[in-house]
């Protein structure tokens, strides 16, 4: 198993009551933010994170310490109605539940996307970033057939 299966497998693991495909639909999603040209990738949302007094909370799980929990509101109030609701549509479910499973899986993901607990530096951070979630998705799609 190679490293963007076993990350897909344990993000995927730990997501209670949602379908494989929205799964798929929901990494989809959040690769789809931190390619967002609005957002500025990692260190957009970073920012995004930090304008909200979110900062800390988001710098737990870049750096190599325990992970703090966020709330869906939190989610909310971070990424705004309109991202929450397009990316709501598109996979069929409500932004409410949408907001529930980001805050589930951002958490993990980022904090494997910066194993040494650290943020990508310079233009490299966002391709460097996009192309790990790129190939965990692909580990994702051949993971789910």
């Amino acid at each position: 198993m190679g490293l963007f299966d076993s990350i897909a497998s344990e993000v995927l693991g730990s997501l209670s009551g949602v379908s494989a495909e929205h799964h798929a639909g929901l990494l989809e999603a959040v690769s789809g933010l931190l390619n967002n040209p609005q957002i500025g990738g990692l260190s957009g949302l970073v920012t995004l994170f930090e304008q909200q007094g979110l900062g800390g909370v988001i710098g737990s799980w870049i750096g190599t310490g325990q992970n703090q929990a966020i709330s869906a509101q939190q989610i909310q109030s971070v990424l705004g109605d309109g991202h929450l609701q397009a990316i709501a549509q598109s996979l069929g479910l409500s932004s409410p539940d949408v907001a529930s499973h980001l805050a589930q899986l951002l958490p993990q993901l980022i904090d494997k996307m910066t194993p040494n607990g650290q943020l990508p530096t310079g233009g490299a951070a966002g391709s460097a970033l996009g192309g790990e979630l790129g190939g965990l998705l692909g580990g994702l799609k051949g993971m789910l057939g």
